[in-house]
């Protein structure tokens, strides 16, 4: 019954265990190569692959592939420049690696039976390495003016109490609403997909055991097209759950990036 689960789609298992160890501030912990690594480490080598593909045999005239590598890269240019500004080009590396690579797993979620970004802590550690560059960023460029983040220009003074705990709480909890955004869409969508699916098989094993006779079939036209039509959903959430990303991520670091510049 684990196969018409729809949970189980986003179970971890071990694909090779290393044993436990004892680690400093953790304690004992299992080392294992799961399929969440296994994920992860396709989606790497696909990015590597094509990018290699893409930038191995340059044309003044692209072929498709290149057309396609260059027309991710543009966008994703286009889009730090435009929020940043002209600091968004030293930025581009860090917000171009994280759009492929979760736009790679979220691809990926689609064509195996596990989908990395799917998992809450994948898309938390996301999550803390854009707003911990924006911290190592923001104390880097303004050290304690930093701080004037969390006072908007404008505020008259007898209203910063109240504001600057709203833009500190506001603040804190950008990791999670970038966390939980991501994992919250993958997940919710893989499992409408499951279940779309196990009402599928469910019906026709029915009909082939005698059970609806010959309405099974017909019936299992419907939650058939449900199925083919969230695939065709989920390849779009697929894209846009990484654009999505990339913005929000240069959104924050333009707070920091462009702080006390009116910008």
């Amino acid at each position: 019954m684990a196969a018409a689960d729809p949970i189980h789609q986003f179970q971890i298992t071990k694909l090779i265990d290393f044993g436990q160890v004892n680690l400093p501030l953790i304690g004992r912990t299992d080392l294992a190569f799961t399929n969440s690594h296994l994920a992860m480490t396709i989606a790497f080598l696909a990015i590597v692959g094509f990018l290699t593909l893409v930038t191995s045999n340059m044309k003044v005239v692209p072929g498709r592939t290149q057309a396609v590598g260059e027309q991710l890269f543009s966008m994703i240019d286009d889009l730090s420049d435009g929020i940043i500004g002209h600091e968004g080009r030293k930025l581009f590396p860090f917000v171009f690696t994280l759009f492929s690579f979760i736009l790679a797993m979220n691809i990926l979620g689609l064509l195996l039976t596990f989908t990395v970004t799917s998992q809450l802590a994948i898309t938390a550690t996301f999550a803390v390495l854009t707003i911990g560059l924006v911290l190592i960023i923001g104390f880097a460029r303004n050290g304690f003016g930093f701080f004037k983040l969390f006072v908007p220009s404008g505020v008259p003074w007898y209203a910063i109490w109240l504001v600057v705990p709203i833009e500190f709480v506001s603040f804190l909890l950008r990791p999670f609403t970038l966390a939980l955004r991501l994992f919250g869409n993958m997940l919710g969508g893989h499992v409408a997909l499951k279940v779309f699916a196990g009402f599928v098989v469910a019906l026709l094993g029915l009909t082939a055991t005698g059970g609806l006779g010959w309405l099974g079939a017909p019936g299992a036209v419907l939650p058939l097209a449900m199925v083919v039509a969230l695939t065709a959903l989920e390849c779009l959430v697929a894209f846009l759950q990484a654009f999505v990303f990339a913005v929000l991520t240069c959104i924050y670091l333009n707070d920091v990036v462009n702080l006390g510049h009116g910008h």
